[in-house]
């Protein structure tokens, strides 16, 4: 199974950058993985919330593959410990056939046609945290789910 994750902009902030990166390649010790960001929307000032969600969903839209198995990184989205996350990723690389997308949205989220699109959607918390910090989060439990699943130990429980 193939796991990519897609992150729309990219991060100005070298330090989260480098982290993120680095959890990145161990992921790929695992598995196949690849991290895409996709280009920052240009003269955004000049664009509705809406607008900007709708370009963002197009530009996703053109990197899924018919078969891709859509989730959605979302504050309203399902919580998991990390135990359970690891449980659930388990279950998704026995019985899915095509990649593992997992996506984070812009700084105002997704658009009803990307919503219609996705298959699940996953919190990572009931906070907020910003879109740069949300692709170190998201790579390092996704590394831990496969370190639990590989019976390293990373995950202290």
């Amino acid at each position: 199974m193939k796991i990519s994750f897609i992150a729309h902009g990219k991060t100005a902030d070298k330090r989260l950058d480098s982290l993120t990166q680095d959890y990145c390649g161990r992921i790929s010790h695992y598995l196949p993985f690849e991290f895409l960001a996709l280009p920052n929307l240009r003269n955004t000032k000049n664009l509705t919330r809406e607008r900007q969600r709708q370009q963002e969903g197009e530009q996703l839209g053109r990197q899924l593959l018919a078969g891709d198995h859509l989730v959605l990184l979302d504050e309203r989205g399902k919580l998991m410990r990390s135990l359970e996350f690891a449980q659930w990723l388990e279950r998704k690389m026995s019985t899915l056939q095509g990649r593992l997308v997992f996506v984070a949205g812009g700084p105002y989220g997704f658009s009803a046609d990307t919503y219609s699109k996705a298959n699940e959607e996953l919190s990572l918390s009931l906070m907020t945290f910003s879109h740069q910090m949300v692709r170190l989060f998201f790579v390092e439990q996704l590394y831990r789910a496969l370190a639990i699943l590989n019976g390293e130990p990373y995950h202290h429980e």
